[in-house]
C-alpha cells in the first residue's frame, strides 16, 4: 500500500488529488511529455509507471485496472498498443523528469516528465561510447574509428568471397599506381 503523503495535497481533497493525477497520467500517455511543476511531476511518476507496468501484461483484466484510473478509453488504446509494447524490455524507469527552471508569474519551480522511448540496449551501448569517447584524445578516437572501419571491412570480406577477391584486385591497382608515381618522380 503506498505511503500517505504528509503535509498540503495536491486538491483540496484526496479526491480532488486522485483526479489531477489521474488526468496528468492521461496527458502524459497522450502526449509523451507534459510541463508541470515539479512537485506534480514527482506525484504523477509513481502512478504513470504503476499503469504502464500493468499495460505490459495486456490482458484484459490489466486493461480494465488502468480503465478504472483512466476513463479515456483511446488514451488506454494508445497506452497499451503503442506506448507498452515500445517498452517491453525494460524493467522499470519508463518516465523521466527534467527540471526546466521557475515558471515566470509565480517563480514556481517546473519540470517536464516525459516517456522514455529510447530501448534499454540503445541507451547503455550510447553510454559506453561516450564514456569511451570522453576517456580517448583525439589522436586515439581517429585510431580506434580507422582500426573499427578495417575491422568492419574485414567481416564484410569474410561474408563474400567474391568481395573479397575484388578487393584484392583494387588493393593491387592501386599498389601499381603508387609504383608508377614512383617511377615517375624518380624519371623527373
Amino acid at each position: 500500500m503506498p505511503k500517505p503523503t504528509k503535509g498540503p495535497r495536491l486538491g483540496g481533497s484526496p479526491t480532488h488529488e486522485r483526479t489531477i493525477l489521474r488526468n496528468m497520467a492521461a496527458q502524459l500517455f497522450q502526449h509523451g511529455r507534459i510541463t508541470t511543476t515539479e512537485t506534480k511531476a514527482r506525484r504523477v511518476q509513481p502512478l504513470a509507471e504503476k499503469l504502464i507496468t500493468k499495460a505490459k501484461r495486456g490482458d484484459l483484466h490489466a486493461r480494465r485496472l488502468v480503465l478504472q484510473a483512466i476513463t479515456d478509453r483511446d488514451v488506454v488504446d494508445t497506452l497499451f498498443t503503442e506506448i507498452a509494447p515500445s517498452l517491453a524490455d525494460r524493467e522499470g524507469g519508463y518516465t523521466r523528469i527534467t527540471k526546466v527552471g521557475p515558471r515566470k508569474g509565480d517563480n514556481a519551480p517546473m519540470a517536464i516528465i516525459e516517456i522514455i522511448t529510447q530501448s534499454v540496449a540503445d541507451s547503455r551501448t550510447t553510454r559506453a561510447k561516450a564514456g569511451k569517447a570522453a576517456a580517448k584524445p583525439a589522436a586515439a578516437q581517429d585510431e580506434a574509428v580507422e582500426a573499427e572501419a578495417t575491422e568492419s571491412e574485414n567481416i564484410e570480406e569474410a561474408a563474400s568471397p567474391e568481395a573479397a577477391a575484388a578487393q584484392e584486385v583494387a588493393d593491387e591497382a592501386v599498389a601499381e599506381d603508387a609504383a608508377d608515381e614512383d617511377t615517375a618522380a624518380e624519371a623527373k
